[in-house]
């Protein structure tokens, strides 16, 4: 009978989640759907999962320059609250309610 491997010791969630972040985890596969052997949609994906230390070393830095996520807001950009041309609500003419005609039946 043969023995099976086994790790000795306990290893918990940190000690797992900093070897994926230190070495790194790729996940590929791709799914594919089709119907009488014709092909109507594949999606591939791709995943890696490391720290930004890690990303760095191997070439990855996009974040660095997406505009969505590096670009500073200007200090003198003043942010709207109303619209453009529309008077704030403290100067809003007041809408005056129409007048209701009731008809009294004897």
């Amino acid at each position: 009978m043969q023995r099976v491997p086994t790790v000795s010791g306990t290893a918990n969630l940190l000690d797992i989640l900093d070897r994926v972040l230190d070495k790194g985890l790729v996940i590929a596969g791709d799914i594919r759907v089709s119907l009488a052997n014709v092909e109507l949609l594949t999606i591939r994906i791709r995943l890696l999962i490391c720290s930004v230390d890690k990303a760095e070393a191997i070439g990855l830095n996009w974040w660095k320059y997406d505009p969505n996520l590096t670009a500073p807001i200007p200090e003198n950009v003043v942010r709207r609250t109303h619209l453009p041309g529309a008077p704030p609500a403290s100067q809003a003419p007041s809408r005056k309610k129409p007048a209701v005609r009731v008809k009294r039946v004897k």
